[in-house]
């Protein structure tokens, strides 16, 4: 009982220092990123909204609305945010307490989840990806469960629908593989679990559904919509694409010119070791290197534990659920973000802490148990010292670029361009590129769509922001200060004013006047304003 109590506050103070590095590491002064201006500009402080495209679900809204509905504090947001992602990696870890030979390891899971650059650096930002990670690592470990009790299925369901509700296309992922396996194997097969896999997956996806048919004209019309403006997915190879984006940048789109750092990418080539002997501690249950009796004789508060030949079968499902949410991101989608496989890195976690776990009784029974736990000790602390500075340095190049683009809107609203939105020029990444429209060419033309906007066509209302053109390396849409609206789907705008970086306006926009902006991580911005 004392020892189960102890994982138990254990897992307490691991997020609690979760909430504390993420809080030291990235400024909750951080202005919004793109992303979160979409999202926010949902609510009347954050107004006028920004468009909403294919792509994008009403998840992360509904986790800023009890702050966004009636503040445009963005260090209150952040704070609430920070709040609610502690909340998350407790509840998303917790259902592991009861699961695993040993109940210490849903700390270590969360500590070696939590501990990652990109998961402290989106604790406080308006995202979804940590909230489906943790829903999806909830509902395995829930899923997993000998007994299916009613709170047990609500709990499936509860973390398959907030999966869904931020990331679609990742609950489904993430249900295939739980309803299959609900269906096909003994162990685990029952209608309840059925049931609370179909229900969670409905409740969820049920938001989207509706304002696909309500905004797009149905399921399959948004589907091609969203594709192409993710730069049309189609069979690849992106796994290079993942390693590089390992140390930054939030985004890249496109890739090919970032290079594999492996002291960046040292999680890929630890992560996997540890899942192995995660993955051997458990074959051996109680009786190999699994774990100390006294640790395994009942569950949290005294419930009869998960039985020990479960564990390998448990961690085995939740591996193939984490390679079924990753495998589209790896070989369909054409770029690459360290936040796509947050849920392959959650799911993954419990293994890997019963590796750290196992590893560390190897060391405590060799004839140098001080050797061994210090080589341990210092192979974590080398992990760490790699993330928490990239978590850090990330938030200081996003605060440099986020002001970039602050002095960007002030020229353009010192020339009497827009009105006093708060949504004004966004970018998320090192160079500037748009974290949601980034796929421009050396031709002049965007590679979602193929439109040549050098002649002064604009993309599709709904699909980008209006008023965009794309140079030769990287550009800032402006719409949201030019006051300039899209006509109808497909028609051509020109716009207000243009935002370039190293690159040559178009023919038509060169006698405008010409006013420069020093850029904090480039040369600077030029803003081209009509006459």
């Amino acid at each position: 009982m004392a020892s189960q109590s102890r994982a138990h506050h254990l897992l307490l103070g691991v997020s609690g220092v979760f909430a504390v590095l993420s809080l030291v590491l990235v400024p909750l002064t951080l202005p919004l990123g793109w992303d979160e201006t979409v999202y926010a500009s949902r609510f009347s402080p954050y107004a006028p909204a920004t468009p909403f495209s294919a792509p994008r679900t009403r998840g992360a809204p509904f986790l800023i609305a009890p702050v966004a509905t009636w503040s445009d504090s963005v260090v209150l947001l952040r704070v609430w945010l920070t709040l609610l992602a502690t909340a998350a990696l407790y509840l998303g870890f917790r259902p592991w307490l009861r699961f695993l030979i040993r109940p210490s390891g849903a700390a270590v899971a969360a500590a070696l989840y939590g501990g990652l650059w990109f998961v402290l650096f989106y604790a406080s930002a308006a995202m979804p990806n940590h909230y489906t990670a943790m829903g999806a690592v909830g509902a395995v470990g829930l899923f997993l469960r000998a007994r299916q009790s009613p709170v047990t299925c609500a709990g499936v369901a509860g973390g398959l629908a907030l999966a869904t509700l931020m990331r679609p296309n990742d609950g489904v992922a993430l249900g295939a593989p739980l309803l299959a396996t609900a269906l096909l194997v003994p162990a685990w097969r029952g209608w309840s679990r059925v049931l609370a896999v179909l229900g969670g997956l409905a409740a969820g996806a049920l938001p989207w559904i509706v304002e696909a048919y309500v905004r797009f004209g149905g399921v399959r019309e948004r589907l091609t919509e969203a594709s192409e403006v993710q730069g049309d997915l189609r069979p690849l190879l992106s796994v290079v694409h993942h390693l590089t984006v390992m140390d930054g940048p939030l985004l890249c789109r496109p890739c090919d010119s970032d290079t594999v750092r492996p002291l960046s990418a040292e999680w890929w080539f630890l992560l996997p070791l540890l899942v192995a002997v995660g993955l051997w501690s458990a074959r051996g249950g109680s009786r190999g290197v699994g774990a100390p009796r006294r640790e395994a004789r009942q569950g949290p508060q005294g419930r009869p534990p998960q039985p020990s030949s479960a564990v390998l079968p448990g961690c085995l499902l939740a591996a193939a659920v984490a390679l079924s949410v990753a495998l589209p991101y790896l070989v369909l989608v054409p770029y690459a973000a360290p936040r796509f496989l947050a849920p392959t890195h959650a799911l993954l976690a419990p293994a890997a802490a019963l590796g750290v776990l196992a590893l560390v009784d190897v060391a405590r029974a060799s004839r140098r148990p001080r050797i061994g736990l210090v080589a341990l000790g210092l192979a974590l602390a080398g992990h760490l010292t790699v993330q928490l500075p990239l978590a850090h340095s990330n938030a200081g190049i996003q605060a440099g670029a986020r002001g970039d683009w602050a002095r960007v809107a002030e020229v353009l609203h010192e020339h009497g361009v827009g009105g006093k939105s708060r949504t004004s020029t966004s970018r998320e990444s090192r160079t500037g590129r748009d974290s949601h429209t980034s796929g421009q060419s050396r031709t002049g033309k965007d590679s979602h769509t193929g439109r040549d906007f050098r002649a002064g066509g604009g993309p599709r209302s709904g699909t980008h922001p209006p008023c965009v053109l794309r140079g030769n390396t990287s550009v800032i849409p402006i719409a949201y200060v030019t006051g300039c609206t899209p006509g109808r789907r497909g028609t051509p705008r020109r716009p207000t004013a243009l935002v370039l970086r190293e690159a040559e306006p178009p023919a038509w926009a060169r006698s405008w006047p010409r006013h420069r902006v020093p850029g904090t991580y480039a040369p600077g911005w030029v803003v081209h304003v009509r006459p």
